[in-house]
C-alpha cells in the first residue's frame, strides 16, 4: 500500500554496485550479488546515511537486507523498507516513528516505487479519476472525482452512491481493513476500482435519480481545485471556500490558485475555508505558495518554518547521496545544497491582498504531510480552526533516492513552524486545546460547497454565531463493522481505502532536481 508520484532518474549499474561497498565497519557488505541483492544493499546503506533516524538502525549484518526474498522484486523491496522503518522509536509513544495505526508492521511514511505513477504530481494521471469511501456498511460513496477524468466526463459527482459494480451488488463493507484475507467484498471493490482498466457501475444520485456508466482508464490533466465558491452569510460575512485535493507542482497549481484567491480578495471575503480532507500532500513549494496566499499581509518577511535534516547531511557525511546527485545531474553543483537549519529557514512572502479574520481547514485521516505543513505554518500567525477528523500525522518529508529502476522515499527531514511547533506524529485532533475547532465526521452524502454538508455546516455556524453547535447528526448502527470507518471517538481515523493514495511531502532538493530534469527533457 505504499504510494508515490515522482520522476525517475535511473542510475548506472556501476553506481549501484558502488553503493554496496560503503567503507564502514558497521556496514560491510558482500559486494557481489544479483541486481536485486545490490538494490537491497543500497536501500539499507542510503537509509543508514540519510534517514532522519539513521542512528537507530542496526548494522548491515544484523538487518540482513538480502534476507527479503519474495518472488516479486517490488514486494521484496517494500517488505525490506517496512522492516527497516520499525527500528526508530519515538520516545513520546514508545512505538516506531513510522508505526501505522491501520497496518501495524508496515511503514507509515517510507516506501519504494517503480515510477509508474510519477506523472500525478506534475498534472497528469491515468485512471478512472475518482475515489470512494464507505459511508455505512451498505453505502459506498464517491469521495471526489476530477472533472476532466473518465469518471467526471461520465457525470459522476461527490456524494453519489455506487449500488453495483460490474453487475454485482455484493459490495458491502465486510472486514475491518483493506487487504484482509476474508475481505471478499472489499477486495472485489478495490480491485475493480483501482486495479482494472474498465468498470461498469450502477449509481444513485443524492436527489434520488439513478444512472449507469461504463468508464475506461485514460490519461487526463489534473485540476487540483475541485471546487471554489463564495458564500454570503446572514451576518454579512463572506466565506471563501476552496477544495484543494493535491499539492501538485507549482507550474500546475499556481496559475489555478492565484486567480481564485484574487477573486476572494476582490469580492471582500472575510473568512476562508480550505478543504483538505482527502489531500495526501505533495510539493513543499506549493504548500509555501498557499500559505503566502493566506497569511496576513503584516506577516510578510517573517519566518514561515524551519527544516531539520539529520547530522550526516548537515555535516556533509553523505557520499552516496553526493555521488548519485552529481552523477544524475552532471551540470548540477552539489555545493549549492545546504542542509543547515539557517540555510533552510523559509520566510513568508505574501502573495496577493487577501486578508481574512479566520481560516478553517477541513481535515480527515487522509489529510497528510504537505497539507499538515500548510496548516501548521499558519498556526502562530492567525486564527486557524480545525474542522473534521484526526489528520494523518506526518511532520516529516523526503526527496527522491534513485536506485536502478526504483525510487526510494524515506524521511530525511522534519519541520517546525515559527513557534517551534512540530512533531505532530499523532495528527491534528480538532476541538482540542492545541487544535481549536470541532471534531466531527466526514459527511459523504453531500456535494462540495453544499451549506448543509456536515463539516461546512459546522463552519457556517461558527462564522454566524462565534461558536460551534453541539452535534446533532446520528450515524447508522455503530456495530463492529461500522466502527471501522464511521466517526467514533475511540477510533478517530478511517482506514485508507485507496491502495494508490499518495502520502508525502516532497522537499526542495527533489523540486530542484525535477525542474532540471524537465528542462533537460
Amino acid at each position: 500500500m505504499k504510494k508515490i508520484f515522482y520522476f525517475t532518474l535511473v542510475i548506472s549499474a556501476g553506481l549501484l554496485a558502488s553503493c554496496s561497498k560503503k567503507p564502514n565497519n558497521k556496514n560491510n557488505t558482500p559486494g557481489a550479488g544479483t541486481t536485486l541483492q545490490k538494490i537491497q544493499d543500497s536501500i539499507y546503506l542510503y537509509a543508514d546515511e540519510d534517514y532522519l533516524w539513521f542512528n537507530q538502525l542496526p548494522s548491515y549484518g544484523t538487518f540482513n537486507p538480502r534476507g527479503f526474498t519474495n518472488p516479486s522484486d517490488i514486494t521484496a523491496l517494500s517488505e525490506e523498507m517496512d522492516a527497516l522503518s520499525q527500528y526508530a522509536i519515538n520516545p513520546t509513544t514508545n512505538a516506531p516513528y513510522e508505526y501505522s495505526e491501520n497496518d501495524p508492521g508496515t511503514a507509515k511514511y517510507s516506501f519504494i516505487d517503480d515510477g509508474t505513477e510519477s506523472a500525478a504530481l506534475n498534472g497528469t494521471k491515468g485512471d478512472f479519476g475518482f475515489d470512494v469511501q464507505y459511508n455505512a456498511v451498505n453505502d459506498l460513496r464517491v469521495e471526489y472525482v476530477y472533472a476532466g477524468s473518465p469518471g467526471g466526463l461520465a457525470g459522476m459527482k461527490r456524494g453519489d452512491e455506487i449500488t453495483s459494480i460490474n453487475g454485482s451488488t455484493n459490495i458491502s463493507y465486510d472486514a475491518s481493513g483493506y487487504g484482509s484475507g476474508t475481505s471478499t467484498n472489499l477486495n472485489y471493490v478495490s480491485n475493480a476500482i483501482y486495479n482494472s482498466q474498465s468498470i461498469t457501475m450502477a449509481m444513485l444520485r443524492t436527489d434520488g435519480t439513478t444512472y449507469n456508466i461504463t468508464v475506461n482508464v485514460a490519461n487526463y490533466n489534473v485540476n487540483p481545485v475541485l471546487k471554489d465558491t463564495i458564500l454570503t452569510e446572514a451576518n454579512g460575512s463572506k466565506l471563501g471556500y476552496i477544495v484543494f485535493n493535491s499539492f501538485v507542482s507549482d507550474d500546475v497549481a499556481d496559475p489555478i490558485l492565484n486567480p481564485i484567491f484574487a477573486n476572494f480578495a476582490s469580492k471582500g471575503v472575510t473568512d476562508l475555508v480550505v478543504d483538505l480532507r482527502y489531500n495526501g500532500g505533495g510539493y513543499v513549494s506549493t504548500a509555501e505558495h498557499i500559505d503566502n496566499l493566506i497569511v496576513p499581509p503584516a506577516k510578510n518577511g517573517t519566518l514561515m518554518y524551519n527544516t531539520y535534516y539529520n547530522s550526516n547531511l548537515v555535516a556533509g557525511k553523505d557520499p552516496l547521496l553526493h555521488n548519485q546527485w552529481r552523477s544524475g545531474s552532471p551540470d548540477y553543483n552539489y555545493g549549492q545544497l545546504d542542509f543547515s537549519v539557517a540555510g533552510n529557514a523559509v520566510p513568508f512572502q505574501k502573495v496577493g491582498s487577501l486578508a481574512v479574520n479566520n481560516v478553517f481547514f477541513i481535515i480527515t485521516g487522509q489529510t497528510a504531510s504537505a497539507s499538515e505543513l500548510t496548516i501548521n505554518n499558519l498556526r502562530p500567525e492567525m486564527n486557524v480552526q480545525f474542522v473534521g477528523e484526526v489528520s494523518y500525522g506526518k511532520p516529516v518529508g523526503f526527496f527522491d533516492i534513485d536506485i536502478n529502476k526504483y525510487i526510494m522515499f524515506t524521511p530525511e527531514f522534519s519541520v517546525q513552524n515559527s513557534a517551534g511547533q512540530g512533531g505532530y506524529y499523532g495528527g491534528f485532533t480538532p476541538g482540542t486545546s492545541s487544535y481549536p475547532g470541532i471534531n466531527d465526521y466526514d459527511d459523504l452524502t453531500k456535494n462540495w460547497g453544499d451549506p448543509s454538508e456536515g463539516l461546512l455546516s459546522d463552519i457556517l455556524t461558527y462564522v454566524n454565531t462565534g461558536t460551534y453547535a453541539a452535534h446533532t447528526k446520528v450515524i447508522q448502527s455503530l456495530d463492529a463493522k461500522s466502527r471501522a470507518f464511521a466517526f467514533n471517538p475511540a477510533i478517530p481515523k478511517r482506514p485508507m481505502f485507496n491502495p494508490h493514495k499518495f502520502i508525502g511531502m516532497i522537499g526542495k532538493q527533489a523540486n530542484y532536481r525535477t525542474a532540471r530534469l524537465l528542462r533537460k527533457n
